[in-house]
């Protein structure tokens, strides 16, 4: 920044190096006189050993300037020390890692606080963890304010906090500061401060309503505190501390199904993908919003599920008690279902004991229901029970009785919550901005407005299959019914997302995407209609529900998403239009599926209906694999068939996002994907413009998408994919709903998408908007990110199961220079100078000549193992040399890369039939941070780019601005 005449403001170099180091970290903690624990710095394997000797397993690794605990771990004897100390290494920027000794079971605080430079601070919220040390506060249930510490050791850590931020030199900005309590004597050490916004941070921001980055750079351009209003009231200054009277609290949503050779035990390292967050009077309210707004099937304190074990209930409960895995909390409630005492459970899980009484309440409050029949509930007995947060599925389970039976029984009784505002000062002030939770309290202090309004649902929590691209379809969506008019009202619970945050919208309610709780929202503000189809699967789920109710759905009619998401009703339609689909069928026992395999022929493609993000889908190679894969697809959806198609080996996949009024369409952009059928779309690199098909084929493709449209009545967004082999087409699922392609699209067309869909929901057509496709000029490359360096164990081979959690875009004057600025983006850091590795299975050998041949033009020398050897030097491959993956052979891979010869790892292998070896060089390739490619046209394509930029051509930098300026 220096070099460029650039100044950096806010937090200083010095300041971010004095709290990321762990070694200046702890000399300035030692200055102030603040206790860390015992630990050391080490920059090799033998020191930490060495510390090891003095100091008893377990011990913590913490790397230096990493994101997530990434490279982190809890090492409990020395093999697992050297392992992870080893990637700690590796991943750390400084090349240096924290070991220190264990304070596991010790209870978790974090203050955020805000200073300003003429030294005024505040505390803008306290959160305390649920699980206790050992556990990355990004994988804890976390509750704010914090529950359990007095007033005077409140006041302790504030005091600490602000030290710190002295000390450090945060003189503009906020800050983390994490803290542990001892609960035995209420010793407190301080874990680590994040000189920056955090992940907490945008938690903090949400549950006060206070805009932590947002005043943040107010702070760091010269204001004040005092010099900065706060939104919410429009009356007092940034420098009151936020006061709140509710609890807010944070659980995470993880995805270990995804990765089943990974263990569900968290530590350390981050392993959560999303979150949810809720806003209750109680902690028992917020924390049972928050259980429903997961999405995991539960709808509360759900019994867990032993039956797919192969221990007994009773030790699978001791197991779960006793490591912390994603679902321990289901367990402790069963504990106690089970007659565990709470000393027992405090002693086994290190869960505070007020916490435990908090569940232990919920659970003896679901006896009583259980007991109680029907006809004997009351008013009065039922709104107790809404008030400590149960839903009516809940209490409908308990019951034995249907969800609408309590529905209706609340509306008869008039049990109805109230809507209460977040305001930052808990009520002292009046709060002028609309940020509301519900609470079955007396007061309703949202007050609804003459003006037509629009209600939009959000995608809820991040996870495998929908992210945040849906988000910002819901974001683009608000901003474009404001245009129009509209008050637009957002409902979501996800606080890591721009629709939650408070200026995004005209009203925003923070509440979980159930019906009930949408049914709430509608019934006070009675907007115009619903948006369903921008946030994904989760609002998508409700359209039934909320259509039968009598709720305007805007957009496409819900008979059309039935049509399209229903296999039955799709392929009847895609006879009618005579458009082709790979052959397919649906099944609803294995006998069924079985004939089915057979008329079709092996390999198959299986998966279940209605879901999102491939979940539980697989080639099956043979009649053995689909019996074993049956039992599960089933028990994924219950409810629905499961579906068998065809598996069109080595056709291109396109994907198409149209916009539609109802009778005219248009293309808004299509791809071309880099991976050939098998892999995910979601998971799957793809190129827009297509690069590779023939116009005739792209005349056809839009001319199917159009037909369809027509068909459907689409009335904003529709995502169409398709398959091309050998120049046919073939339909593979349309989806009558943004896809999470959109940002990427409208990005690469250089047009909003999302806000032209909003307007042709609310009336307008596409002649009065004017927008027509144009081919880019330019060339955009979407790649995926994935999140297996915090699995271990995964395997980072893909399939038709999705498992990447986000994407970066590369664009270009040309193919090969978008798809290397992708690369570079994905891997956080370029190809560096190296041999390539080659290791691919025979059906592949052949196809891999191109982009060997390609990589031999850059200059780089191939290692390749015996047969890949064999196949490229015949082809004329020269610069190559034989290695194995063998660790006895001298000339094994592992050993060049032990020397950091390799730049770039290639490895394939066939569905179901994975080596140990394959698998080890890819995990080793993550571990160590070195580009890894599991298919041959990603290869290919990453082999031209090489070439392109290493015959000295500078890659062009463009304003995504500009560009979408000259699109339109």
């Amino acid at each position: 920044l220096k070099s460029c005449g650039v100044e950096l403001i806010g937090a200083s170099i010095d300041a971010i190096n004095k709290a990321e180091n762990r070694g200046l970290f702890r000399k300035a903690m030692s200055k102030i006189g603040i206790g860390m624990p015992s630990s050391i710095i080490a920059r090799s394997i033998e020191e930490s050993l060495a510390f090891s000797q003095t100091s008893p397993f377990p011990l913590i690794i913490r790397p230096s300037f990493t994101l997530g605990g990434s490279g982190g771990g809890i090492a409990r004897n020395e093999e697992e020390l050297i392992r992870i100390v080893s990637h700690g290494l590796t991943v750390s920027t400084s090349k240096e890692v924290l070991v220190e000794q264990s304070i596991i079971g010790w209870k978790e605080f974090e203050l955020e606080v805000m200073r300003d430079h003429k030294d005024n601070a505040v505390i803008i919220c306290s959160i305390e963890n649920l699980d206790p040390m050992g556990v990355h506060t990004g994988d804890s249930i976390t509750v704010a304010p914090a529950q359990t510490l007095s007033d005077r050791e409140y006041q302790n850590l504030r005091d600490m906090s602000i030290k710190i931020m002295r000390e450090i030199g945060v003189d503009t900005g906020g800050s983390n500061v994490q803290f542990a309590v001892n609960p035995e004597d209420g010793e407190v050490l301080v874990i680590e401060m994040n000189p920056r916004v955090s992940r907490s941070s945008a938690l903090a921001s949400k549950a006060t309503g206070f805009p932590i980055a947002k005043i943040a750079t107010k702070l760091a351009v010269g204001y004040t505190l005092d010099e900065i209003p706060n939104d919410i009231t429009q009356k007092t200054p940034a420098s009151f501390e936020p006061s709140i009277d509710y609890v807010v609290t944070k659980i995470p949503r993880f995805a270990f199904e995804k990765f089943p050779m990974s263990k569900d035990i968290l530590g350390t390292q981050m392993q959560s993908v999303g979150e949810v967050m809720a806003i209750g009077g109680t902690f028992r309210e917020s924390f049972q919003k928050a259980l429903r707004s997961l999405e995991t099937g539960n709808s509360g304190l759900n019994t867990p599920d032993y039956s797919d074990e192969k221990m007994t209930p009773q030790e699978v409960l001791e197991e779960q008690l006793q490591h912390v895995s994603s679902k321990r909390i289901w367990y402790v409630a069963d504990a106690m279902r089970q007659g565990w005492a709470n000393e027992a459970l405090y002693t086994q899980t290190g869960i505070d004991p007020w916490f435990l009484w908090q569940i232990r309440s919920l659970v003896e409050e679901e006896e009583i229901i259980v007991k109680t029949k029907f006809s004997e509930i009351t008013p009065v007995l039922l709104k107790n029970w809404k008030q400590h947060g149960f839903s009516d599925q809940r209490i409908a389970e308990l019951l034995k009785v249907t969800e609408s039976r309590i529905y209706k029984l609340r509306y008869e009784w008039n049990v109805l919550p109230v809507f209460k505002q977040v305001d930052t000062c808990a009520a002292e002030f009046v709060s002028e901005t609309p940020y509301y939770y519900s609470t079955y309290g007396e007061e309703n202090e949202s007050l609804p407005t003459e003006t037509a309004k629009v209600l939009i649902l959000g995608s809820g929590p991040n996870r495998i299959g929908q992210g945040i691209e849906f988000d910002y379809c819901c974001v683009h969506a608000s901003w474009a019914a404001r245009e129009l008019g509209y008050e637009s009202i957002m409902l979501n619970c996800n606080p890591e997302t721009v629709s939650t945050d408070y200026d995004t919208s005209d009203r925003l309610y923070f509440e979980p995407i159930t019906f009930e709780d949408v049914m709430h929202v509608i019934d006070l503000e009675r907007p115009i209609g619903v948006i369903v189809q921008l946030g994904g699967q989760t609002p998508l789920k409700l359209a039934k529900q909320l259509n039968n109710a009598g709720v305007r759905l805007l957009g496409t009619p819900f008979e059309s998403i039935d049509r399209a998401e229903d296999r039955e009703q799709f392929a009847e339609m895609l006879k009618k239009l005579k458009l082709k689909q790979p052959l397919n069928g649906m099944a609803r026992s294995l006998k069924e599926a079985e004939n089915i395999a057979e008329k079709i022929e092996y390999p198959i493609l299986v998966r279940p209906s209605y879901v999102i993000g491939g979940r539980a889908m697989m080639v099956a190679e043979t009649k053995t694999q689909l019996a074993e894969y049956f039992k599960e697809a089933v028990q994924v959806s219950p409810d629905h068939p499961v579906l068998i198609d065809q598996f069109l080996k080595g056709a291109v996949e396109v994907d198409m996002d149209l916009l539609g009024d109802g009778t005219d369409s248009e293309m808004g952009g299509i791809m071309e994907h880099v991976e050939r059928a098998g892999i995910h779309s979601g998971d799957s690199a793809c190129i827009l413009p297509p690069q590779n098909l023939t116009s005739d084929v792209l005349r056809r493709l839009e001319e199917q998408g159009k037909i369809l449209a027509r068909e459907l009545r689409v009335k904003g967004l529709m995502n169409i994919q398709f398959a091309v082999k050998d120049d046919e087409i073939f339909l593979i699922e349309v989806n009558p709903r943004a896809s999470r392609t959109v940002p990427f699209v409208s990005k690469s067309v250089g047009h909003p998408l999302a806000k032209y869909a909003t307007w042709l929901m609310l009336g307008q057509k596409l002649s009065d908007i004017g927008f027509s496709y144009k081919t880019p000029e330019s060339v955009s490359v979407k790649e995926t990110v994935f999140p297996f360096i915090s699995f271990s164990g995964a395997d980072t081979e893909l399939g038709p199961e999705m498992k990447s959690t986000g994407e970066v875009m590369g664009r270009g004057e040309n193919l090969e220079e978008a798809f290397l600025k992708a690369q570079v983006a994905a891997y956080q850091s370029e190809i560096k100078e190296g041999h390539i590795f080659i290791g691919v299975t025979d059906q592949d050998k052949q196809r891999m000549v191109p982009a060997a041949l390609e990589f031999q033009k850059a200059g780089r020398k191939i290692l390749a193992t015996e047969g890949t050897y064999k196949v490229l030097q015949k082809a004329g491959v020269t610069n190559i040399e034989k290695t194995s993956l063998d660790r006895e052979n001298p000339d094994n891979i592992f050993d060049y890369i032990d020397r950091k010869e390799v730049a770039l790892i290639v490895n394939t292998t066939r569905p179901r039939k994975r080596s140990v070896d394959a698998k080890h060089i890819r995990r080793v390739a993550l571990m160590r941070n070195l580009p890894y490619f599991t298919t041959v046209e990603g290869t290919l394509n990453i082999a031209c780019a090489i070439v392109a930029t290493d015959s000295g051509k500078k890659l062009n930098y463009k304003s995504l601005l500009i560009s979408s300026k000259n699109s339109s």
